[in-house]
């Protein structure tokens, strides 16, 4: 089965612009929230970890903070950039602990789950 990422557009309409190299991020590990058909996550949205975020993650089963080096992870902590689920980063709006969001780098298919004003709310770039 052939991969076709989509288009690298941002939520803005300009060219995605990268997310983080260090930590590494993105579904296809090439520091943009690029996507494509098989991300059934949605890695789309570009957030800045806060540590309450990391907490929250971590309370739902999804630890983000703990380093597993036999996946070439080193653990992400408040400042990191990550390409975060688009659904879960809505969830976690509705729960008062979404992080803020670089809107240049969160990919136009986070969209499909998040409004532009919601994320425009927590946009750390105004763009």
């Amino acid at each position: 089965m052939t991969v076709r990422p989509a288009p690298s557009v941002n939520v803005l309409g300009g060219s995605l612009q990268p997310c983080s190299t260090d930590p590494m991020t993105g579904f296809f590990r090439n520091g943009q929230c690029d996507t494509c058909a098989q991300d059934q996550g949605s890695h789309t949205v570009c957030a800045v970890m806060t540590a309450e975020f990391l907490a929250y993650s971590k309370y739902l089963g999804n630890d983000l903070s703990t380093p597993h080096p036999e996946f070439r992870f080193p653990g992400l902590k408040a400042g990191d950039h990550w390409c975060l689920c688009a659904a879960r980063f809505l969830q976690a709006h509705h729960e008062g602990v979404a992080p803020e969001v670089r809107l240049s780098a969160t990919h136009q298919r986070a969209l499909d789950i998040v409004p532009l004003d919601l994320l425009k709310l927590y946009a750390c770039d105004k763009g």
